[in-house]
This record gives C-alpha cells, sequence and structure tokens, in this order.
C-alpha cells in the first residue's frame, strides 16, 4: 500500500521533537499536517487520550492492538507495540495481541476487554449486555467509560490510518520479542 494522501511539511520544532521522542517522525502526523488545524487538534486530543489513568495502560494497550488488528492498521500495530516496549509492559503479552484468541498468556479480564475492543470495533457494533456489565463490574464506571472512549479513539486512528495508507514504519523492529501475526483472515494487516 502507498500513501493516498502526500506527506506535508512539518514546522522544525515539531519534526526535531517527534525524532527525539520516537526516532522518526509518525507518517501519520506527516500526512495529517495536510491540513494544521485538524493535525494539531488530532494531536492535542491523542495527548489528552495518552493521559487519562482510570483504566491499566496494558489493557488499553491490548484494546488498541486488538482494533488495530481488526482493522487492518499494520501502523497502529507497530506503535503500539514500540509504546508498549517504552512503557515497561508485558511484551511477551503484547506480541500475541494480534492472535490472543489463540494464545495462552492473557488473563480472562485482558482477554474480555479485547473481545470488547473487537465487538466495538464491528459494524454494526456487537458489545453485548453481558461483556459491558461484566467489564463494569471488575473494572468501575470510570474506567469502563475511559476504556469505551479509549476504543473509539483506536477505532478513528486505525481507520484514518488505513484509509491514508499509512503501514508500519518499522517501529517495532526495535522490540526483543517479534509481533505476531494475526491468523490468516483477509484484509488484516501485519508488521512485517
Amino acid at each position: 500500500m502507498t500513501l493516498r494522501v502526500p506527506k506535508a511539511e512539518l514546522p522544525a520544532e515539531l519534526r526535531e521533537a517527534l525524532t527525539k521522542q520516537l526516532g522518526a517522525v509518525p507518517e501519520p502526523v506527516e500526512v495529517m499536517y495536510n491540513n494544521p488545524p485538524v493535525a494539531t487538534s488530532s494531536q492535542q486530543f491523542s495527548s489528552q487520550v495518552s493521559s487519562w489513568d482510570e483504566a491499566d495502560a496494558s489493557l488499553k494497550t491490548f484494546a488498541h492492538m486488538a482494533v488495530a488488528a481488526q482493522v487492518g492498521c499494520s501502523w497502529c500495530l507497530d506503535i503500539n507495540y514500540f509504546l508498549a516496549q517504552n512503557q515497561q509492559l508485558d511484551l511477551a503479552k503484547a506480541s500475541q495481541v494480534p492472535r490472543w484468541r489463540e494464545s495462552d498468556v492473557f488473563t480472562p479480564l485482558e482477554r474480555d476487554v479485547m473481545a470488547y475492543a473487537e465487538a466495538m470495533t464491528s459494524t454494526p457494533t456487537t458489545v453485548t449486555d453481558e461483556l459491558a456489565a461484566s467489564l463494569l463490574a471488575r473494572l468501575g464506571p470510570a474506567a469502563l467509560v475511559e476504556l469505551t472512549v479509549f476504543i473509539g479513539f483506536a477505532n478513528m486512528a486505525s481507520r484514518v490510518n488505513t484509509a491514508h495508507g499509512i503501514t508500519s514504519q518499522g517501529y517495532s523492529d526495535a522490540c526483543e520479542i517479534p509481533l505476531a501475526r494475526r491468523p490468516g483472515q483477509a484484509g488484516v494487516a501485519s508488521t512485517r
């Protein structure tokens, strides 16, 4: 896949900050900067979303990766796996998210969170009352609201990236454990 929207020139200070923080400028930022107000709003919202702390960081990372695997956003899988390493999350688990149903490394709560993420990502959504009630009982209302909005944000990011033709930039190449490929399903991207 090739980019469907060209990269725009970023302000020098932003380019330098992103390169210092991530080692390279993320392509989604370069594409979004074709419309600076949209890019700025998107970055601000992304920053706010990442500052929320009612739901466990690993649960949110696994949820985002489950969304990315279902939508086929190799860029989101790539960057979230890289961020999981930098946040010192369990890389053995993070590496298995694309094949979470077949893997035996996840807790029942982690499995339910990824099932919830996939159910929210399906069109139409397939979230059941039972799954929502189970998560509410284990997480509490504040964390479930946060997780739900976080998954909505993950859907937006994954769908925008795939629509723009953005694919993996190789961030996960720095990780010790390789990211698993999702079991053979048509249209699902991997990071390799």
